[in-house]
């Protein structure tokens, strides 16, 4: 039976802690909010969104290159939160709690993005190639015919 966008667990971890950003941020006064809320928002989104449209690429490649993403917008998401935590929008303890949710995502993604390598290894179909050719070379003197008649290098220096 075919997993569904879902069922991902690693999706449902990264709906967790952008949704909880969401919620914390949405209590912040304006400036905050326009400075780094939104900022930290849209990067907390990214992550699941990077896993659902990876989920829906065709390729391994585009797959494995949304989770990448993915994992891009996770490392951004870190940085925000240690600017809040600096600004004094999230207390240490806070910070440290979505730190900790964040690496445990970042690990779900890598084991998930080295699922998808195993699969591809696996599934991949074997190449037909042809057999090189063999290249014979011969020294000019071994060759009983000369490239050029004197009448072609006669016409060439004309």
């Amino acid at each position: 039976m075919a997993i569904g966008l879902e069922d991902l667990q690693v999706l449902k971890a990264a709906e967790v802690v952008a949704d909880s950003i969401w919620k914390q941020v949405a209590q912040w006064d304006d400036f905050a909010k326009d400075v780094v809320g939104k900022q930290i928002t849209r990067s907390a989104d990214s992550i699941g969104a990077n896993i659902a449209e990876s989920f829906g690429r065709y390729s391994f490649g585009e797959k494995l290159q949304f989770l990448y993403y993915s994992r891009g917008s996770l490392f951004e998401t870190k940085y925000w939160l240690n600017r809040t935590q600096t600004r004094g929008l999230m207390n240490a303890k806070e910070v440290q709690e979505y730190v900790e949710g964040l690496t445990a995502l970042a690990r779900q993604l890598n084991a998930f993005a080295s699922g998808m390598k195993t699969v591809r290894a696996e599934t991949k179909k074997p190449t037909v190639r042809e057999s090189a050719p063999e290249y014979i070379t011969a020294n000019s003197d071994e060759l009983s015919l000369p490239l050029f008649s004197e009448e072609d290098l006669n016409f060439l220096n004309n």
